[in-house]
């Protein structure tokens, strides 16, 4: 439940932030009868993520034996890949998302331009969306549905709880600080859905185990205890996992600290430009 809970909370909260900043720019240039042009923009993003999270539950209940294991594997894959390209990507741009979406929006709400405000705000909230659907599709495949949904519907409540906050109290969240903790949070779920997806590769036999079982810890935490349980869908534990399992977790982290040194290097040139 805790994951669906982290994805939702993070996903939710950017959303939020976006909605009030263009409600926010919307008062400021004394256009607040646009304010329902970005709530239509919202409810219809929110029903199209819907349809994509009920869509993509439908194709996954569509598959059995190793087709599920592929399906399930592939998913899990597309799902860490994005999770972790949007923490990346999150941290570049979090300081000049403002000053653009503030840009764009003043600019529609100026020239009267509902079409276009409708656009910004269903395009801002769709992709936040129809990533969660796909981490919600993914974090399913470890734990049960109920969990899952329950996770996320608490999520979303605290989200809105705390952009509503954000904006109409003096209540003040750290959010460089929230999102640096919810980054390493979720790049450690990546790196379980990375080995996971890995295990139903080796299952459906795309990736051999070459060593099946390199250790196997089930007498010591069993990984269907609900402890366990819990570990699997929060790090992809595994109490035996293969050799390519360990391999793919191992090669996950490494790829982040490439990226992360990578990432130091180029910024003081960045600001150099």
């Amino acid at each position: 439940m805790f994951p669906s809970f982290l994805l939702a909370l993070r996903e939710g909260l950017e959303a939020a932030l976006i909605i009030g900043i263009v409600l926010g720019v919307l008062r400021k240039v004394n256009r607040t009868q646009l304010k329902s042009v970005v709530w239509v923009g919202v409810g219809s993003a929110a029903l199209v993520s819907l349809l994509g999270a009920l869509a993509l539950n439908a194709v996954g209940a569509s598959f059995e034996g190793r087709a599920e294991e592929i399906f399930e594997g592939v998913t899990m894959f597309i799902a860490a890949g994005v999770l972790t390209w949007m923490i990346f990507w999150m941290q570049r741009q979090a300081r000049m998302i403002q000053i653009e979406l503030e840009a764009d929006v003043r600019r529609a709400a100026l020239a009267g331009g509902q079409r276009a405000l409708f656009l910004l705000s269903f395009v801002a909230v769709v992709r936040e969306g129809i990533e969660l659907a796909l981490f919600l599709t993914a974090a399913a495949m470890t734990t049960s549905a109920q969990q899952t949904l329950t996770g996320a519907i608490l999520g979303l409540g605290t989200a809105v709880l705390l952009g509503w906050s954000l904006f109409a109290s003096t209540v003040r969240l750290d959010l460089r600080r929230f999102f640096q903790v919810t980054g390493v949070l979720l790049i450690l779920f990546a790196a379980g859905l990375t080995a996971h997806g890995i295990h139903e590769f080796n299952e459906a036999g795309w990736i051999p185990a070459v060593i099946e079982h390199v250790w196997d810890i089930n007498h010591i935490v069993d990984e269907n205890s609900t402890f366990g349980l819990v570990l699997k869908s929060l790090f992809g534990y595994n109490g035996n996992p293969s050799l390519t399992e360990i391999l793919g977790y191992a090669m996950y982290f490494i790829a982040i600290g490439l990226g992360l040194r990578w990432r130091r290097q180029i910024l003081p040139a960045v600001r150099d430009i």
